[in-house]
């Protein structure tokens, strides 16, 4: 692979080069270890985060605030920078796709691979994707620069290898 960037261009306003190197740093990313399996549990904690934040301010309308401790956790740069050494990363597609500013008329993306292969889907179903960037805290330089997993995790085993191009088409 010659260079470690994908493209998202066709039906767009706004074609993006992308790379995925700086991905690591940003919050957005998502822990491809343990992402699908937590799908189920997702709109349960939600809910359960919700009521957390409304008692935490009810309590502090009442008793009053307590001002950050960053003792308190342990040392959370610490562990954090193990994660990263060591993780699995991709990132939500959702907010490129949105950012690249797809004609009104598009309905379909096309994925383009080094290895000559093209797979198609509606966007509705290209908003929901995660696009993985790093496997075991190492970019994907041999099948890469990016795989993409289906937001329903039906290939999280087997996800689409060596990306180079996203497309926005008009049609399926």
């Amino acid at each position: 692979m010659s260079e470690f960037v994908f493209f998202i261009d066709g039906e767009v306003n706004r074609p993006l080069t992308i790379d995925p190197s700086v991905w690591i740093f940003d919050e957005r990313k998502v822990d491809l270890t343990t992402y699908f399996d937590e799908l189920d549990t997702m709109d349960d904690e939600i809910t359960a985060y919700q009521k957390s934040i409304s008692a935490q301010w009810d309590k502090e309308r009442t008793e009053g605030s307590e001002p950050p401790n960053p003792n308190r956790n342990g040392n959370l740069i610490r562990y954090n920078k193990q994660a990263l050494i060591h993780g699995s990363f991709g990132m939500p597609f959702k907010p490129f796709l949105t950012n690249a500013a797809p004609i009104e008329s598009a309905s379909s993306v096309r994925i383009e691979t080094e290895n000559g292969e093209s797979h198609v889907c509606p966007i509705e179903e290209a908003l929901k994707w995660i696009v993985g960037f790093s496997k075991d805290g190492q970019p994907l330089r041999d099948n890469g620069p990016v795989h993409i997993y289906f937001g329903d995790g039906s290939n999280a085993s087997n996800p689409i290898t060596h990306v180079k191009r996203i497309v926005i088409e008009n049609e399926l």
